[in-house]
């Protein structure tokens, strides 16, 4: 199910925005739709490491090396 969102931009950052989905060959739709789920991904994940790197800490996980012989 889809729903609208109608957002009001700057005259500049409709300029770019125009531009920048031109060139990625998408319409402006396309774009904003994939760099708000990009954001929201990033959101998720931040949080998600703001969970865990303090528990992998607490046991000694401090480098990718650490992990690596973890699951090695």
């Amino acid at each position: 199910m889809k729903s609208s969102l109608t957002i009001s931009l700057p005259e500049d950052t409709e300029r770019d925005l125009t531009k920048a989905a031109t060139q990625d060959g998408v319409t402006k739709d396309e774009f904003v739709s994939k760099a708000v789920k990009v954001a929201l991904w990033r959101r998720a994940f931040r949080a998600s490491r703001a969970e865990l790197v303090p528990q992998a800490r607490m046991q000694g996980i401090l480098t990718d090396e650490d992990v690596f012989k973890i699951i090695s």
